[in-house]
Order: C-alpha cells, then sequence, then structure tokens
C-alpha cells in the first residue's frame, strides 16, 4: 500500500517539477501544468482514499472474513461489518485532512506559477473562473465527517463493550440505535446549513459580479450578513464605487474630447461657430422622435458632433471662400465626409470610435441617390447618416453666411417637407417637420 501511495504522489507532482526548467514550455503545455496543480487537492483525495480501500481496508476484510469463514478466527461477523465501516471513514478522514494540507502546501507553487506566467510568457495565467471543488460540496463533506466519525467510533466502542449486537433486541440497544441515528441525521442536516450559510453569500457576489459585467453599474451588493461576509460584501459595494466614479471620470473626458474637436473645427469658420452643436442637438432630438435607445442615441450625438471633422483637412481657400466654388474646390469640399472617417479611424480603441463613422462619412448622401461620396439610396444610407443630413441641412439654412442671412425657420421646414423622399429620409424628415408644426399651432 506504501509503494502504490508514493508511485502515485510522484505520478501526481511530477508536472509541477516542469516549471523548473530553464527552457520556457510552450503555453497550452504550461497551462495544463498549472491546472494540474490546482487538482493537486482534489487528487490527494484520490491517491489517499483509494489505495487505502483497495490496497488494506478491502483485503484485510476478505483475509478476516476467510479466517472466520475457515474457523481460524473466532470473532462476531458483526465486529468485522463494524471494523469494515471504520476503515473506511477513517480512509476519508485522512483523506480530508490531507486536501486542506495540500491545498496549502501548494499555494507557493501557484504564486511561483503566476511569477513565471508573466516573466516567460508576458502574461497572467488564471483559472478564469473555472470551479474546480465546489465549496457547497468542500463545507458539506467536510462537515458532515468531521461530525459523524467520532458519533460512529464511539457507538462501535460501546457495540464491542457490550457483546456486539446480540443485546439488539433489549431497549437499551434500541434507544441506543435511535440515538445514532438522530446524530447521523443531524450531522448531515447540520453539514447542509452549514454548506448553505457559507455558499448564500458568494452566488450573492456571483450574481452582481454578472450584473456588472452586463454593464449595470447601478447596483449593490445587498448587507444581508453579519459575519466576515459583511466586510466582504462592503469591499464589494466600495469597489464598485470606485469604478463608477472613474468611469464617470473617463466619459467626462471622452465628451470633452468630442467637444474640443468639435470646437476646434467650429473655429476655424466665424460664421459656422457653433454648427456642430445645434446639429448634435437637433439629431438628438429627431433620434427621441424615433424613440432610438439610450446607447444609440448617445452614439448619434457624438456621430452628429464629429460629422464635420473632415473639414480640418480643408484648405482654409476653400473652405473659407466667399464666392462660388469651381469645380475643384467642390470636388474637395465632397472629400470631407472621407476625409473625417480617415481621421476618426485613428482613434483609439476602433471599437469605441466604429459606431460612429458610418453616420460622418455618410451625412451628405440623399435618399435618392444623387449625394456623395458613395452615391448611397434609400436606407442603403447608414442610420445616423440619414438622421444627420436632416439636421445638418435644418441648420445650414436657418444660419447666416458671409454671402447670405440665414432663413426663416418656417421657410426651412417648408424645404424639409418638400425634399422628403428626394433629398431626405422621408420618415426621419416628417418626424422633425410634425413635432416643428405641432409646437408652432400649441403657441
Amino acid at each position: 500500500m506504501t509503494i502504490l501511495d508514493i508511485l502515485v504522489f510522484i505520478r501526481d507532482t511530477k508536472p509541477a517539477s516542469r516549471l523548473f526548467k530553464k527552457e520556457p514550455l510552450p503555453w497550452p503545455e504550461f497551462r495544463e501544468i498549472y491546472m494540474q496543480i490546482h487538482r493537486l487537492p482534489f487528487l490527494t483525495v484520490k491517491r489517499i482514499a483509494g489505495p487505502r480501500m483497495a490496497g488494506f481496508s478491502f483485503p484485510v476484510i476478505a483475509l478476516t472474513f476467510w479466517l472466520i469463514y475457515k474457523k481460524f478466527l473466532a470473532l462476531p461477523v458483526c465486529f468485522l461489518v463494524i471494523g469494515g465501516i471504520c476503515a473506511v471513514f477513517m480512509a476519508f478522514l485522512q483523506a480530508l485532512i490531507e486536501y486542506y494540507l495540500i491545498s496549502w502546501a501548494s499555494r507557493p507553487l501557484i504564486i511561483e506559477a503566476f511569477q513565471i506566467s508573466e516573466r516567460n510568457y508576458g502574461r497572467r495565467i488564471s483559472l478564469e473562473g473555472q470551479v474546480m471543488m465546489s465549496i457547497r460540496y468542500k463545507f458539506q463533506l467536510g462537515a458532515f465527517m468531521i461530525g459523524i466519525f467520532p458519533l460512529l467510533l464511539y457507538g462501535i466502542v460501546i457495540q464491542i463493550g457490550f457483546g456486539g449486537w446480540e443485546q439488539a433486541g433489549s431497549v437499551y440497544w434500541q434507544l441506543a440505535a435511535m440515538t445514532l441515528a438522530a446524530g447521523l441525521a443531524f450531522s448531515y442536516i447540520g453539514s447542509r446549513l452549514l454548506a448553505r450559510e457559507m455558499e448564500r453569500p458568494i452566488l450573492h457576489l456571483y450574481e452582481m459580479m454578472d450584473k456588472v459585467k452586463s454593464g449595470d453599474m447601478n447596483i449593490q451588493a445587498k448587507d444581508l450578513f453579519a459575519d466576515e461576509f459583511a466586510k466582504l460584501i462592503s469591499g464589494f459595494n466600495h469597489m464598485l464605487e470606485g469604478i463608477k466614479l472613474q468611469n464617470a471620470r473617463s466619459e467626462q473626458l471622452i465628451e470633452s474630447y468630442f467637444s474640443t474637436l468639435a470646437a476646434a473645427l467650429d473655429a476655424r469658420d466665424p460664421y459656422t461657430a457653433g454648427h456642430s452643436q445645434r446639429v448634435a442637438e437637433y439629431a438628438v432630438h429627431i433620434g427621441m422622435l424615433a424613440r432610438l435607445p439610450e446607447q444609440m442615441m448617445d452614439e448619434l450625438r457624438k456621430s452628429a458632433l464629429l460629422h464635420d471633422i473632415g473639414k480640418i483637412g480643408t484648405r482654409d481657400a476653400v473652405l473659407l471662400k466667399d464666392g462660388v466654388l469651381t469645380e475643384d474646390e467642390f470636388h474637395q469640399i465632397q472629400q470631407h465626409p472621407v476625409q473625417g472617417e480617415m481621421i476618426l479611424q485613428r482613434i483609439e480603441p476602433v471599437d469605441a470610435m466604429a459606431p460612429i463613422l458610418p453616420g460622418v462619412r455618410s451625412h451628405h448622401e440623399r435618399y435618392d441617390g444623387l449625394g456623395y461620396p458613395d452615391h448611397l439610396k434609400g436606407d442603403e444610407i447608414p442610420l445616423f447618416g440619414r438622421i444627420i443630413a436632416v439636421a445638418d441641412a435644418f441648420d445650414a439654412m436657418t444660419s447666416d453666411r458671409p454671402y447670405r442671412k440665414g432663413m426663416d425657420t418656417d421657410t426651412a421646414i417648408g424645404i424639409l417637407e418638400k425634399g422628403r423622399g428626394t433629398q431626405w429620409d422621408p420618415y426621419f424628415a416628417g418626424l422633425f417637420v410634425e413635432d416643428y408644426r405641432q409646437k408652432r399651432n400649441n403657441d
């Protein structure tokens, strides 16, 4: 049994020794060794319980039973059953103790694996949430074994001392049996209650973490516990408040960044100062009338705020010209949606900017396909492009220019209505026109 125990122990721990080789291992192999280290406590249970029963308990029981059968040994069979039960519980109790000892002893190896992963691979290794041994079963089995073993041992000693099961018919043994059964039931129920009590706060934190992962930051873990888990819950809530504060600051910086870009563009032409901000306000208003989702509304506003950012690359002689543009100059102006998209594509992170790019590129497309730069038609035009086109046109018509005075609002609204289905998306232009006229009538 001892030899078998040693051989299995060497087999289970051998992969961990490969961590200390001079040559770095391939990442998949290194990760498998890391997982093996985490499996060591569970493998210890198998290593101890298996050999103890297969290599010692069962052979001894079988040999004893054979000796009793051949009448070489005078021993009640009930004692053999009792001994077998004791052997099984002793094996599992030892395995339980070894489980916790190996868990503690393997932690330096895990820390070393962390350091190796950062030093040799430039990344942090992790279980990524994988559960090797459920805390429910760990506490339930541990508490049950610790509670039941002394009770069984005491019962077995009493049975042997009073001559075995021959007296089982007496009132005394009936009461003893009832007491033993009640003790077993108490150990089982108590272990389940303890495991559930340990699991509840952990599951509650899991639930809160899943909500945070899905983007819901307006939550708070409930302070339902009066033990050390209260500190854990409080720490989680403090951490979440810190994250929310950092997110708010990041959002504020992003907003300032977009506003600064728009202001820098508007500063090039004093006659169009505030154009980007007004277009963004009109676009958001149309989005509200169309009942767009909140996340989409934020992306629409940013796209409208930067819709003309490409004009930064247009020469002043063309951008600020008072007279009629030549064909070449007009062609340069037509390139600003493409230039705007190219500018914004260079901003990191790319995935954060991606939703606003279509609106920047397509805000000069026409619903009838005669716009630029891609001559898109109808619903081929991205959603943001169709909305911004209406907002941009309305502000352009109602704003003063060096060569003309801005139109009155009623005239601009009439042009928008007339251009529904040709120059502008009939639905979004219609929402804007209808809302304006309804407010006008109410006034």
